[in-house]
């Protein structure tokens, strides 16, 4: 079985990139900071609420664990509020306080923090929590923020809340280089397909409607299931063995299982030992860590075919 090498500097490229343009940035005269922010027509977000902020957001609770991570991106780590359970980054994120659940969230526990914006994920199960911030007199700024588009309309989003629409363009900007920068890679040669292990009972994999069937992409392989639109389909064991994908992908826990669940055994990959484990931690979100997701995940494929560990 073939593991992920924490030792390797995946975090370099991208934090280096990252750290010039948000500097760059931070450089810029008050006055050309604020000019940055000035929008032809009001922020509409993916619920068809409109952002009305009298000025930039300085009490955020985040309910969104990309917007999060993004926050702190852009320097505004200190204006956060709240924050879900589910949030573990950046470290600092674990200073803010815990206010539970970013799907139908505790209303009260997240009123009392006394926000001025709550951004949250754009899903049915919000609506009425959004709707009920908005009662209450709360900014609400609501993203879906699936795919990697979806990231680059996020950031411009932030901006205008956060006022510094400067920023948070460089930061956007710095993640897309660094995922353009794994394209000029070498193709494989044979082309390599994965299967990606999500979830075991059922057994559900990404499909083309993922953010992770991008990120394989990205990488140079090809996802065995990526003809499915679904982003999380639910497939079958019979029909993996007849995709015959020449690694399997998986987080420390299902590769565990795979390689110790005789069933498994049916697939080629697992029985000659092609089990790659993948860090969830670093590839699970598409946010400002996509293009370090990228190469790590190319990093983890590259030794894979060099038969190394």
């Amino acid at each position: 079985m073939f593991q992920c090498n924490r030792s390797l500097p995946r975090r370099c490229a991208v934090l280096a990139v990252l750290l010039v343009a948000v500097s760059a940035s931070c450089a810029k005269a008050p006055a050309d900071r604020a000019s940055s922010t000035t929008t032809a027509s009001p922020l509409v977000d993916d619920f068809g609420d409109t952002l009305r902020l009298a000025a930039p957001a300085g009490r955020i609770v985040s309910l969104n664990p990309v917007m999060s991570e993004a926050v702190f991106a852009v320097g505004a780590g200190a204006r956060m509020v709240g924050r879900t359970r589910w949030d573990d980054a950046p470290p600092a994120v674990r200073r803010v306080p815990d206010v539970g659940d970013g799907l139908q969230p505790n209303v009260e526990a997240v009123l009392a923090t006394h926000p001025d914006l709550v951004v949250l994920y754009a899903t049915a199960a919000n609506r009425a929590a959004a709707s009920a911030f908005r009662r209450a007199g709360v900014q609400t700024l609501t993203l879906r923020t699936d795919r990697m588009a979806d990231f680059a309309r996020a950031m411009r989003a932030l901006g205008v809340a956060l006022g510094d629409s400067l920023t948070a363009a460089a930061v956007g900007d710095s993640v897309f280089q660094s995922l353009a920068a794994v394209a000029p890679l070498p193709q494989f040669d044979p082309p390599v397909t994965v299967f990606w292990h999500a979830w075991d009972e059922p057994l559900i994999t990404i499909g083309a409607g993922s953010y992770l069937d991008e990120l394989v992409t990205k990488a140079g392989a090809r996802n065995v299931f990526g003809d499915l639109p679904q982003p999380s389909p639910q497939v079958s064991l019979e029909r993996v063995v007849a995709r015959h994908p020449d690694y399997i992908l998986a987080g420390p826990r299902a590769a565990a299982h795979v390689l110790s669940d005789p069933r498994w055994r049916a697939v080629a990959a697992v029985r000659e030992g092609r089990v790659l484990v993948v860090d969830t931690a670093l590839v699970g979100r598409p946010g400002v860590r996509m293009g370090e997701a990228a190469h790590a995940l190319r990093a983890l494929l590259d030794s894979a075919r060099r038969g190394r560990p």
